[in-house]
């Protein structure tokens, strides 16, 4: 069992920076690949970047590619999501998420904890 805690959401004008940070419980956190996903009301959550469980790979979203950037301290059970030049159409509430499976890519349905999201809110 795996709790996943974000924190790092705010407010923020556009063209401006967010780092996200998802907390991670348990001693196994290395066996886990994370990833970051969003979901806007009233529509599915889309994903958003992914890092590998020892951190040499990492994939994004084209809708973030070349201003965020995924990471991850095994040391410290903790991903981050470094959010740069923010857009209002970033604005959303932002979900960390832990898969243990073989195959760990994009898909919500391939990641098996979730935390409670936190909210980036960019404004124009």
């Amino acid at each position: 069992q795996v709790q996943l805690v974000e924190s790092g959401g705010g407010l923020v004008q556009a063209g401006g920076s967010l780092r996200l940070s998802c907390a991670a419980s348990g001693r196994t956190f290395g066996n886990y690949v994370m990833g970051w996903f969003r979901q806007a009301p009233g529509k599915e959550r889309e994903f958003v970047a992914r890092i590998s469980r020892s951190g040499s790979s990492t994939y994004y979203a084209d809708s973030v590619k070349g201003r965020f950037t995924i990471s991850r301290d095994n040391a410290k059970n903790t991903v981050y999501l470094q959010m740069n030049s923010l857009k209002p159409e970033d604005t959303t509430v932002y979900y960390c998420a832990a898969g243990r499976g073989l195959v760990v890519t994009t898909a919500p349905s391939e990641y098996d904890y979730w935390g409670q999201g936190t909210q980036v809110t960019v404004s124009s």
